[in-house]
C-alpha cells in the first residue's frame, strides 16, 4: 500500500515536471521570436560579407569556394537565392571542365529543387550524376539526396502501390549511404536513423538520433533536424510529452540558426489547434507563414496555407465569442448604472414632494432655504452620476480591450494556482486585445493567403460582370467585403450563417451581398457560384 502510494506521488511530481518544462520552453520561443529578425538580419549580413569578397578574390579557387560557401548559407533560407548560385556554381565548374566540381554543382542543384519538391527536375539532374567522379564527402551526399528523394516521392504521392516501390529505394541507397560515409559521422548516424525511421524501427531510430544529439557537437540547423525528427518518433510511439519538448526546442534551434526551410513550427501550430490553444496555434503558424513566404517554395507555401485560414477562423471565432461576453456584461453595468440614476431621480422627486406640502405660511422662507438646499443637493447628486457615466464610458472601453485577456490570464493563472493550492499569490494580470485590429488583421492575414492561392480571383471574378459593374479596389485594398464573402465560398465554406460569423456580418446582410452581385453578372444566378468554383489557384 505504502509503495502504491510514494509511486503515485512520484508519477504527480513528474507530470508537474514535465509540464512545467514544456511551459518554460513556450517562455523561451515566444522569447526567440522576438529575436527573429535580429537572427535573420545577422545572417544576411554574413551572407553580405562574403558577397564583397567577391569583388576582388585572390584566385578563381577562392572564386569558387565564396560561391560553394554563399550556397550554403542560401540554402535553408531562401530558395530563390540558392539555386541561383547553385547554377552560377554550375557555370564556374564547367568553365573549369573539372569532372569533380562539375557533378558536386549538379548535386547542389539537386539538393535545392528537392526541399522545393520539385521531384521532376531532381530526379533529371540525379540521373545525369556520375557518382565516380565525386569526392568521398559527395558521394555520401549522393546517395542521401538519393534516398530522401525516393522516401518523400512517396509521401508526396501517397499511392500505395507506387510508394512501396520508393521506400524499397529509399532504402536500398540509405543503406549506400551508410556504406560510404564514416563509421561514427554525423551523416553515418542521421541517415541511419532515417532509413529505421522510415522501416517502422521507432526505437533503432532514436537510439541513432539520440547518439548525435549526445555525443555530437551540433549546429542550431542540425540540431533542429534531428530534434524535429525524434520529435515525429515519441509522438509515433504515443510520448507526447517529449514529442512536444523536442519539438519547441527544434522550433528554437530554427530560430536562431534563421533556418526558413523548416517544419518544426508549422507542426507546432498544427497540435496547439488540435488541443484547443488556439491563440498560441495562429501566432505559430503565422511564422510559419512567413517563413515559408521568405524561403519563398511553393510547395511549403501551400501546405502552410491550408492550415492558415483554419486556424484562422477559429481564433475569429474565438474573439467574437468573447467580444459577446464582454457585451453581456457590459450590458449588465449599463443597466445597473441606469438603475441607480433612476433611484436618485425618484428619491429627489419624493423629496420635492415632501417639501412643497408643507404649506406653512410661517416656514416659506424656511422652506425656500431648504428646497434651495435640496437643489443643490440634486445638483451634485445629477453630477455625481453624471460622473459615474463618465467613469463607466471609459471603464467600458476598457473591458472591451482587456477583457479578452483578463478572461484568459484568469482563467489559466487561477486554474494553475489553485491546482498548485497557492491561494494567497493569485494575482490579477491584464492582457490587452485591440479587438478591432485583431479583426482587421485577422482579415488582411486572410486576405493575403487567399490571394497567394488564387492571385487571379479578382481579375477572375471581375470577368463575369459587364465593365461598368466591375469591381474596383481601393489602394492598399486586397479583397473588399463582397470579394471576402465570394473568397470564402471559394474555399468551401457555402452556408451563409458560417459565413457571416466569420465575417461578423448578419446573415441578411451576407444574403443581400450575395443577391446584389449576381443581379449585376452577365452570367445566371443559377451559374455564379459554380463559376467561382472554377477560379483556380496558383499553379
Amino acid at each position: 500500500m505504502l509503495k502504491s502510494f510514494i509511486a503515485a506521488i512520484s508519477l504527480v511530481i513528474l507530470c508537474s515536471s514535465l509540464y512545467a518544462n514544456i511551459d518554460s520552453l513556450f517562455s523561451v520561443l515566444d522569447q526567440e521570436l522576438t529575436k527573429k529578425s535580429y537572427y535573420t538580419e545577422q545572417r544576411l549580413k554574413a551572407i553580405e560579407g562574403l558577397t564583397r569578397k567577391l569583388r576582388n578574390p585572390p584566385s578563381e579557387l577562392d572564386r569558387y569556394h565564396l560561391y560553394s560557401q554563399i550556397f550554403e548559407e542560401y540554402k535553408g533560407i531562401n530558395f530563390d537565392s540558392a539555386f541561383t548560385y547553385a547554377s552560377i556554381i554550375q557555370e564556374h565548374a564547367l568553365w573549369s571542365k573539372e569532372p569533380v566540381k562539375i557533378e558536386g554543382a549538379k548535386l547542389n542543384q539537386a539538393f535545392i529543387l528537392l526541399s522545393a519538391g520539385m521531384f521532376k527536375e531532381t530526379q533529371e539532374i540525379i540521373d545525369d550524376i556520375d557518382v565516380s567522379r565525386l569526392t568521398e564527402g559527395d558521394v555520401v551526399r549522393y546517395y542521401t539526396l538519393k534516398s530522401r528523394y525516393y522516401y518523400d516521392l512517396c509521401d508526396f504521392i501517397g499511392n500505395d502501390m507506387y510508394c512501396s516501390k520508393y521506400v524499397t529505394l529509399g532504402h536500398q541507397f540509405a543503406d549506400s549511404a551508410i556504406h560510404f560515409a564514416p563509421e561514427k559521422s554525423y551523416a553515418y548516424y542521421f541517415i541511419s536513423g532515417l532509413k529505421n525511421l522510415r522501416m517502422g524501427k521507432a526505437d533503432e531510430a532514436i537510439a541513432d538520433y539520440s547518439v548525435l544529439i549526445n555525443d555530437h557537437q551540433l549546429t542550431d540547423n542540425q540540431y533542429a533536424v534531428v530534434a524535429s525528427s525524434l520529435s515525429y518518433l515519441y509522438d509515433w510511439k504515443n510520448e507526447q510529452d517529449k514529442s512536444l519538448e523536442l519539438l519547441i526546442k527544434a522550433a528554437i534551434a530554427d530560430i536562431k540558426s534563421a533556418m526558413k526551410e523548416n517544419t518544426a513550427m508549422f507542426r507546432l501550430a498544427d497540435i496547439l489547434f488540435k488541443v484547443g490553444d488556439n491563440k498560441r496555434a495562429y501566432q505559430y503558424i503565422r511564422e510559419a507563414m512567413a517563413d515559408a513566404e521568405f524561403y519563398n517554395a511553393r510547395q511549403r507555401q501551400f501546405a502552410v496555407g491550408n492550415l492558415l485560414p483554419v486556424i484562422g477562423s477559429k481564433q475569429l471565432a474565438l474573439v467574437e465569442q468573447q467580444r459577446s461576453v464582454i457585451f453581456k456584461y457590459a450590458t449588465a453595468v449599463t443597466l445597473l448604472v441606469l438603475i441607480i440614476i433612476l433611484f436618485i431621480v425618484v428619491v429627489i422627486r419624493q423629496n420635492r414632494k415632501l417639501k412643497v406640502a408643507q404649506t406653512s405660511l410661517t416656514s416659506m422662507n424656511k422652506t425656500l432655504k431648504e428646497i434651495n438646499g435640496e437643489l443643490t443637493d440634486v445638483n451634485k447628486a445629477i453630477r455625481e452620476a453624471n460622473k459615474i457615466k463618465d467613469e463607466y464610458i471609459g471603464y467600458y472601453f476598457n473591458v472591451n480591450s482587456e477583457y479578452i485577456g483578463k478572461i484568459e490570464h484568469f482563467k489559466k493563472s487561477l486554474s494553475q494556482r489553485l491546482t498548485a493550492k497557492m491561494y494567497d499569490s493569485i494575482e490579477q494580470m491584464v492582457d490587452r486585445i485591440d479587438l478591432k485590429k485583431e479583426r482587421e488583421d485577422l482579415a488582411v492575414g486572410f486576405d493575403r493567403v487567399f490571394i497567394k492561392l488564387f492571385p487571379n480571383f479578382v481579375t477572375k471574378f471581375n470577368e463575369l460582370f459587364a465593365d461598368k459593374d466591375k469591381i474596383v479596389l481601393i489602394e492598399g485594398q486586397i479583397l473588399n467585403p463582397e470579394l471576402r464573402i465570394f473568397a470564402l465560398i471559394r474555399l468551401g465554406i457555402q452556408d451563409n450563417d458560417k459565413i457571416a460569423k466569420i465575417l461578423n456580418f448578419s446573415v441578411n446582410t451576407i444574403y443581400a451581398y450575395k443577391t446584389r452581385i449576381k443581379n449585376k453578372s452577365i452570367v445566371p444566378k443559377e451559374e455564379f457560384e459554380r463559376k467561382i468554383m472554377e477560379i483556380e489557384g496558383e499553379a
